[in-house]
């Protein structure tokens, strides 16, 4: 599931969908964000997080031996199911270069509401993941 990253020199990035596990609370979450920002510091890490309706989306920016090292490390955490990369591959410069892990949930802005009002589609997966990251860019905390 990471070939892409395998053969990665330098900058990359990482999208991914998964499913929370039922009844994630906010103490949960709390949790989930403590842990990413101080591991992504420490390997050299940004992104975003977003948390709606039960699923969470996460683009994940750095150096490709941290990279590789956080999807495995997700692919066991029993905090979600479902694991699904939407896109991976090298990056020319970072996207949330201030951000160790910038987040956001339906309270501050739904992905779901921003993909019916978008002429984004969802059928095709090379849309559906350049439209989770135009909504990731795009948000204002």
């Amino acid at each position: 599931m990471t070939s892409d990253l395998d053969d990665l020199q330098g900058l990359g990035f990482v999208l991914y969908r998964s499913t929370a596990r039922a009844g994630l609370d906010g103490s949960a979450m709390q949790d989930i964000l403590r842990t990413a920002r101080h591991r992504n510091q420490s390997l050299g890490l940004t992104g975003c997080l977003h948390h709606e309706d039960g699923l969470f989306f996460q683009w994940l920016e750095g150096p490709a031996d941290g990279l590789r090292k956080v999807v495995v490390s997700l692919m066991d955490d029993d905090r979600h199911r479902d694991f699904e990369i939407l896109d991976q591959g090298a990056l020319d410069h970072r996207r949330f270069q201030d951000w160790r892990m910038r987040f956001s949930d339906r309270d501050r802005a739904s992905l779901m509401d921003w993909f019916a009002r978008s002429d984004s589609s969802t059928v095709h997966r090379g849309d559906y993941a350049g439209g989770v990251v135009a909504f990731m860019m795009g948000l204002d905390l």
